[in-house]
């Protein structure tokens, strides 16, 4: 199943560094009934993208509890065995639980932000808590981010990504 894992810089380096991140049980985004269901379209790549921007959300959280993180969202996008997921749409639509580490081995791209978006995470990221609670200002600041796009890495690619941060 193709996963979606919110992540900051620091957790990307790890992945590489570690050749594996987390311990379970790790919160990610997929493809599940609830999303299918909120989203009604059976196009698998909207789909994919729509799981990928709940991630992207879920990223501006840690990004906030991270101060060493460069102010950028950060989703790995990795294929992980059916087994190793529990579908929890009761938490979130689109949420899933992780049983094991995601293994750099199973990454198929990194998602993240240009150095432009930057001002606008930082924003984002300190108003995601405010914004989750139903602040307007706050959410403001966080559909601000949503309109940068994210940037694609293949999984080789990603080493020679950090070393420009």
């Amino acid at each position: 199943m193709r996963i979606y894992l919110p992540a900051t810089t620091a957790i990307l380096q790890r992945l590489v560094d570690d050749g594996e991140i987390g311990r379970s049980p790790l919160t990610a985004f997929a493809v599940t009934p609830a999303l299918r269901e909120w989203y009604s379209d059976d196009d698998v790549e909207a789909l994919e993208f729509a799981a990928l921007l709940e991630a992207a959300r879920a990223s501006l959280r840690l990004v906030d509890a991270d101060p060493a993180a460069r102010r950028r969202r950060v989703v790995i996008a990795a294929d992980v065995a059916d087994a190793e997921v529990t579908m929890r749409d009761d938490l979130d639509r689109g949420v899933v639980v992780l049983t094991a580490p995601v293994r750099l081995s199973a990454v198929a791209s990194a998602h993240i932000d240009d150095p432009d978006a930057e001002p606008a995470i930082a924003a984002a990221a300190a108003a995601s808590l405010e914004a989750d609670l139903g602040h307007v200002a706050s959410q403001e600041a966080v559909d601000d981010a949503e309109g940068f796009e994210l940037s694609w890495y293949a999984s080789q690619e990603i080493p020679v990504l950090l070393d420009l941060l």
